[in-house]
Parts: C-alpha cells; sequence; structure tokens
C-alpha cells in the first residue's frame, strides 16, 4: 500500500518507466520476506532456524536498500518536487515495522537502521543540518522502541508457552488421574450441558459416551424425577450453585442412574476465558454409594442394638436427657422404666446362648409392640430392657405400661420347639421428681428394679427415697465384709441334726455368722447374698470349710459336720483340692465330712458342678441336697449323682403340720423315692413335738429344727457331749 502510494505520486513526475522497475523490484523483496516469514511458523519447515534468520536479516536489509533508493532518487529526478511526502513515508514506514513488520528482532533493528541512514543521507544533501539533527534522534528512537517491544514480545510469548505447558502437563495429569482413579472429570458449558463426556463419567452416567455428550447434567443425574420436577434437596442445592457460578466442594447429591438411587461427591468451579466471559464448569467427581451406605451402617449400630434392632443405651440415654428439658420446660413429668427378665439365666444355661438371643428377639418384638406415642424401648444389654415415657403427666400411665410389660412378657414362648416361660421385674423412676439428671434417673430406676427382683420378680416398684438408704447400706456392708475374715469378725454355729427314731444325735450344720465391728450382728439373710453377689462367698465358703472340720475333730466319731457349699464356691476349679487341704489340715476323717448343696448349682454349669461333687464323694465325702422341691424342676440330676441324703424343705414340713394334703403328698413322695435311690431324708424345720412325730410317722430318718436345738456356738456344742458322756457314766 505504501509503495502504490509513493508510485501514484512520482510516476507523472519522472515517469512510469523509472517508478514501475523500482516497484517491481520492493514487491519482489515483500513477496520474498513474506515466504520466509511464512517458513517460520510451519511446523515443517525444512530449512534451520539459523538459515530463517539470515535470510530474513537479507530480505530486511534489501527492502530498506530500495526504499532509500526512491528517497535519495526520486525527489532528484523530481527537480525536489515533493520531497516532504518521500520523507513522510520513510518515517512511517520506520514507525509501522516498530511494531508490526516482522518477529525477528534482528531484521527489523537492520530495516530501520538502513532507512534511518538514507534519511540522514538525504537531509545531509539537502544541506538541512537540524533535519540531520533529528533525523539521527527519531532513528535512535526507533531502534530502542524496536528492542523494548520485542523484549516485551519474547516475553509475552515465553508465558504463554509455559502456560501451555501447564495446560498439557495438567491435561496429561487429569488424564492420568481419571485412567487410574475411581473419581471422574465432569464439564459443563455455560446452558449446563455436558461435554467433553470421559469415558469413565460416561460409565458413571450409565450410557455410552455419544448418548450423553450435549445433554444437560441435571437431567442425566435427575433420573425418572426430571419429568415431575421432584427432586431431592442435595439437587436443589446443586442447580442452585451452577445458576449462581460458585465454587463447591465436595458436595454430597442424590442421584439417580437407571432407577437406582446413588450418592455421588461433587467438586466444581466456573470456567472463563481470557476476556472473563463464563464458559461453563469444570470439576471432578466420585461415587460415594459404598462409604455413605458404610457411614449409615457404623451410624445405625453405635445407636441400635444389633440383635434386637431396638435403641441401645446411647440413644436411650439421648432420648431420656431430652424427656427430662422437655418435662422441666412444659411443667410436666417424664418416666424411665427399667425392665428385667426373670428366670433368664436359667433359659441361656440350660438351652444355650442362641436359644437366649432368639428369646430376646421374641421379647423385644413384645415391648415394641406396647409402646405408644412418646414412648421409646430398648435395651440396655443382656436380658435388661429400658422404656423412656417423654410426657408421663397422667398418674397411671407408668403403672399401666408397667403391668401390661409384665403380662406380656409372661406369656409363654416358642423357641425352637421349646416353649419357654420367662417373668418380668419392672422398677421405675420419675423425673423430675426422682432426678433431674440422666444419670440419677437412672441409678433411682435400677435401684427399683432391684427392690422389685427382691420380691420375688414379676412385680414393679417405683422408686421412693427409702431405696437410697437401702443401697447405702448395702454398700457399706459390702466394704465392712470384704474386711470381716481379716478381723476375725466371722464365727460358725452349730444347728443339731438327730436320729427320727432315736433322736440320738448324728451330726452338726454348721452356720456361718457375722458380728460386725461397724453394723453388730447382721442377718444371714442379709450379707450372704451380698457376698454371692461379689464372690466374696468364695473366700468365706473356704474359711467355712476349714474351721467347722477343725471344729468337728473334737467331736465323737459318730457324728458328722454338715457344711453349706455355695454355687460360686463349687464351680471354682480347685473346689477339690480345697476339700482336700481343709481335711489333711484338720485331720478329719472325709467319712465325717457331708457336703450341702442345693439344686441351683445346676442351674450354672451341671457338668462341672457334677464333676466336682463326684471328686468329693471319691474321697469318702457324703453330699446332701438341701432346700429340694423349692428350686431346680428337674429331677435328672439324682439319677446321675448318688446324694447320700435329701433335705425337705421346712416349707413342707410347716405345711404337712397344717394340714396341707398337697406337702403331705410331696414329703412322702420324697421319702418313697430317697428309699429307692438308697438315700436317707432329713427334715428341717421341726419346732414342735406333734411335727416331729409327724414327720416320724412319714419315714423321714433325721429331723432338724428348733425343737432338738437351735444353732449354738462351739464351745455350746461340745458341753452337749460332755453333758451327755456325764449321763451315760
Amino acid at each position: 500500500m505504501v509503495a502504490a502510494f509513493a508510485a501514484s505520486i512520482f510516476a507523472p513526475l519522472i515517469g512510469f518507466m523509472v517508478v514501475l522497475p523500482w516497484a517491481g523490484v520492493l514487491a519482489a523483496i515483500l513477496l520474498r520476506t513474506r515466504q520466509t516469514d511464512m517458513q517460520l511458523v510451519e511446523t515443517g519447515a525444512r530449512l534451520g532456524h539459523a538459515s530463517l534468520e539470515r535470510a530474513q536479516s537479507i530480505n530486511a536489509l534489501a527492502g530498506a536498500a530500495c526504499w532509500t533508493a526512491a528517497l535519495l532518487m526520486f525527489p532528484w529526478l523530481a527537480d525536489g518536487a515533493e520531497a516532504t511526502s518521500m520523507l513522510l513515508i520513510i518515517v512511517a514506514l520506520m514507525c509501522a515495522s516498530t511494531f508490526v513488520y516482522s518477529t525477528s528482532p534482528l531484521s527489523v533493528l537492520i530495516y530501520i537502521a538502513v532507512l534511518g541512514a538514507g534519511m540522514i543521507a538525504s537531509q545531509v544533501l539537502a544541506g538541512e543540518w537540524h533535519a540531520v539533527g533529528g533525523a539521527i534522534l527519531f532513528t535512535i528512537a526507533n531502534l530502542v522502541a524496536t528492542i523494548e517491544i520485542r523484549t516485551t514480545f519474547v516475553k509475552s510469548r515465553l508465558a504463554e508457552a509455559a502456560v501451555a505447558e501447564k495446560e498439557a502437563v495438567v491435561s496429561l495429569l487429569l488424564r492420568e488421574f481419571e485412567e487410574n482413579e475411581a473419581d471422574w472429570l465432569w464439564e459443563v458449558d455455560p446452558a449446563r450441558r455436558l461435554h467433553s463426556v470421559s469415558p469413565r463419567f460416561a460409565f458413571a452416567l450409565g450410557s455410552p459416551q455419544a448418548e450423553v455428550e450435549g445433554k444437560p447434567l441435571l437431567e442425566m443425574i435427575a433420573g425418572n424425577r426430571w419429568s415431575s420436577g421432584q427432586f431431592p434437596p442435595s439437587l436443589h442445592d446443586l442447580a442452585e450453585r451452577l445458576k449462581n457460578r460458585e465454587n463447591f466442594s465436595n458436595m454430597l447429591v442424590q442421584v439417580s442412574i437407571l432407577g437406582e438411587e446413588r450418592w455421588w461427591e461433587l467438586s466444581g468451579t466456573p470456567m472463563r476465558d481470557e476476556h472473563g466471559r463464563f464458559t461453563g464448569f469444570r470439576g471432578v467427581g466420585s461415587d460415594v454409594t459404598e462409604q455413605r451406605k458404610s457411614s449409615e451402617k457404623i451410624a445405625y449400630l453405635a445407636r441400635y442394638d444389633t440383635l434386637t434392632q431396638l435403641p441401645n443405651r446411647l440413644q436411650l440415654t439421648e432420648a431420656l436427657g431430652e424427656a427430662l428439658r422437655y418435662a422441666v420446660q412444659w411443667r410436666t413429668r417424664c418416666a424411665l422404666l427399667m425392665v428385667d427378665l426373670d428366670r433368664f439365666k436359667a433359659v441361656n444355661d440350660s438351652l444355650g446362648h442362641m436359644t437366649g438371643d432368639k428369646l430376646l428377639a421374641q421379647v423385644s418384638s413384645r415391648l415394641q409392640s406396647l409402646m405408644g406415642e412418646n414412648q421409646m424401648v430398648g435395651r440396655l444389654g443382656g436380658d435388661e430392657f429400658a422404656v423412656v415415657i417423654r410426657d408421663a403427666g397422667s398418674p397411671q400411665v407408668v403403672s399401666d405400661l408397667a403391668r401390661r410389660v409384665i403380662d406380656r412378657l409372661s406369656e409363654p414362648y416358642q423357641v425352637d420347639h421349646h416353649t419357654l416361660y420367662v417373668g418380668a421385674s419392672v422398677g421405675s423412676a420419675e423425673g423430675p421428681r426422682d432426678g433431674g439428671t440422666v444419670e440419677e434417673m437412672m441409678r433411682n430406676a435400677d435401684l427399683a428394679l432391684y427392690q422389685a427382683k427382691d420380691m420375688g420378680g414379676g412385680e414393679h416398684c417405683r422408686f421412693e427415697p427409702e431405696l437410697h438408704a437401702s443401697a447405702e447400706e448395702r454398700r457399706q456392708l459390702e466394704v465392712s465384709l470384704r474386711t470381716a475374715l481379716g478381723r476375725d469378725e466371722m464365727v460358725l454355729h452349730y444347728q443339731p441334726v438327730v436320729d427320727a427314731n432315736t433322736e440320738e444325735l448324728v451330726s452338726f450344720e454348721a452356720l456361718v455368722r457375722w458380728n460386725s465391728a461397724e453394723h453388730g450382728f447382721v442377718s444371714p439373710g442379709k450379707f450372704i447374698p451380698l457376698a454371692e453377689d461379689t464372690r466374696l462367698i468364695v473366700p468365706i465358703g473356704r474359711w467355712v470349710m476349714r474351721k467347722a472340720c477343725e471344729e468337728a475333730r473334737n467331736w465323737p466319731e459318730h457324728v458328722k459336720v454338715n457344711v453349706n457349699v455355695s454355687p460360686e464356691q463349687l464351680l471354682e476349679p480347685g473346689f477339690h483340692a480345697e476339700v482336700v487341704q481343709a481335711l489333711a489340715a484338720t485331720g478329719l476323717r472325709p467319712e465325717r465330712l457331708e457336703v450341702e448343696v442345693t439344686e441351683s448349682i445346676f442351674l450354672r454349669d451341671a457338668s462341672v458342678a457334677r464333676n466336682a461333687l463326684e471328686q468329693v464323694m471319691a474321697l469318702g465325702c457324703s453330699v446332701a441336697l438341701d432346700d429340694f422341691g423349692t428350686g431346680y424342676s428337674s429331677l435328672g440330676y439324682l439319677r446321675k449323682l448318688k446324694f447320700s441324703t435329701i433335705k425337705v424343705d421346712r416349707s413342707f414340713v410347716q405345711g404337712a403340720a397344717q394340714g396341707s394334703k398337697e406337702s403331705l403328698a410331696i414329703i412322702n413322695a420324697v421319702v418313697a423315692m430317697a428309699q429307692s435311690l438308697d438315700m436317707t431324708t432329713t427334715a428341717e424345720g421341726v419346732e414342735t413335738g406333734e411335727e416331729a412325730a409327724l414327720i416320724r410317722n412319714l419315714g423321714c430318718d433325721k429331723i432338724q429344727g428348733f425343737y432338738f436345738g437351735r444353732p449354738m456356738t462351739a464351745e455350746d456344742a461340745a458341753k452337749l457331749f460332755r453333758s451327755v458322756r456325764e449321763r451315760r457314766a
């Protein structure tokens, strides 16, 4: 364009024959320059970069020389006419080349330097010395500007190259990430339509890549809900974030893929081009359905009992805490019922834990069916359950529910072709009257339950403040009982057992008594159950065995000593060795020791109990079955163990004395059975002569009771033998 402009000015002045050859040469130079420039940007250029640089510099030198020739020749041929126009053309070329002429800094510098030299030379020839100075400064300014602009250009290209390299690296890493990880990449355009769908993302969507490309993201993940518009809250949240073009990270979204409900975790960020225009969203996602199911299962296990599917202790305590806050806020009452099964341990021990677990499942189902509004039942552990009543404003709510629980749980159960019977005891506490905290409510309801169990089971007891006193007394008794043996506070008393026909003394039953320094004389009915609960009965029983054998060593050879053995003591692995040590240490013959056990030993571990008793019998000791008929109902153990004596409980003796036909029938049956099994019988609790005569007539072999003697100290027993010897003498 500039060359055509120059030719249009000077052709009329100096003739076309001069201008056209010059224009042809310049056109050839420009064409060659264009070809060299294109080779620089071609990826498959045959020449090296050094050759291209040299060619470009030669082209720049030739072009500048052509313009310099025109600057020096055209005005001279035209007699100086239009010289200013030619200078302006040269200035324009120098300025333009600084910004747009070439991508090679060296060729631009050559081009500007040659044009500047020509402009300076033309002004020297014209004698315009001021213009010469201006031309020099203008040339220098263009050269400096070219260097600065090219430096900036190179820096920007290097920065672009670095960005492009980073993008390539990121793309490579993202591809490797998507290929090797469970996550996938997703991208949507401004209309929220999917594009650049990767194979992994298409697989997550359950469709081929071609089918999902260009589809709306929300439509693809909403599934069948898309047509109804009824979306989960998480999908609404995702739609709002996309609409507002907001970043989001680790958003949990409920999606529907091929009709299956799944959970995705999505992160996304809006994309913008170099002009700041929004171009869509890009992000990563992963299917976390299995992890969510695992989390839900862990949360369920943390709050529910796995056997009964009822709320566990954690959830019950939370519900009770909420009920207490509700009661305080609305000035009403809440309640807690503690439920414990009666005779459940017998089922577990006799039929096994699998049967026990099935029974607990049925118990939980029955309890759940009894719950009404604002009532929650849960399992605390073992065979203990609890019921939280959120609103117990009506006075009969607690007692009615407790009675229904007892009645319902007392009905027979069918488990593995077994008909089982267990009952229930219930203790209750009302809040905030009986406790302002969860701990107080549970402790007080447990005290009430303990009271109900002491009453024989199948009862409901409300918490009363007096129960605290009983619990504190029990705690203090336990503390004192732990030191009773060491402080020599235990003592043995002996009750005579006589022959029913001759009324001669045949044995003494050793009975332990406790005279506490803090509490005075403590009834055996109090401290014996406490000792069994705390397993202190084991060392106490060991001491009783040793002490009774030691005292019996001083009695006549025909008199035996009867020692009661607790189930806890009998089931100890070393019980047989304890008996041997007691006999060896005291020198008592084994035939003079009779071990008394109750039927309850067969409810714990019948095989262990039988083995222990057989070892004792092998030593020569005899074994008596105490309180027969009041406990375990099976008679199979009488066939497996050779008991020496069956002791008839005092309740049957007193019943027979009062004319009870049932008691008379039971005593007759026991006597007949004992005779057929070659065992003797002892009637307990005989207090009058009439009772003694009745028992004698019924066929019992031995009698024990207050009529023949109350429990006495060892000294009194020794005096009894001395008086007998004196009478005989």
